[in-house]
């Protein structure tokens, strides 16, 4: 299964990055070490949408916290970058893309990112990758 991240990147050219006790959501939880990840720069935080591909280096769950009822499960990976992204592809491309039910790619995307505008790791179908492999 390949993933995707939602977050904050300053330098998408960077080589490897750093992202700590990110929310999961979809699936995300179950990112490990050796999955491909599919890194999203936020547009809240002026970033641009999809910028690189990688591979996880290293995952690891980060403790839930017992002063809390409910807990979006929270994991720390670090990920190093294997390509750029060579097209353009973020919340703008995708809006369009609003039947939940259709199974398109790009429906998938809009849904698991922007329906909730929050920075977040997310499982995507083989379509899905397949659809963001081709922007690289």
């Amino acid at each position: 299964m390949a993933y995707a991240i939602k977050v904050e990147i300053t330098d998408p050219q960077a080589e490897t990055f750093v992202f700590a006790a990110q929310k999961t959501m979809y699936g995300g939880k179950a990112i490990a070490q050796g999955d491909v990840i599919f890194l999203f720069a936020s547009e809240n935080e002026g970033g641009q949408g999809l910028v690189a591909r990688g591979v996880v280096t290293s995952s690891e769950p980060t403790a839930r916290r017992l002063d809390l009822e409910r807990q979006t499960p929270r994991v720390s990976i670090a990920v190093r970058r294997t390509a750029l992204a060579t097209r353009r592809l973020g919340r703008d491309e995708l809006k369009r893309f609003k039947d939940w039910k259709d199974g398109r790619p790009e429906t998938e995307l809009n849904f698991k990112f922007y329906r909730q505008a929050t920075n977040k790791i997310v499982g995507v179908s083989d379509e899905a990758s397949a659809f963001l492999d081709s922007f690289f």
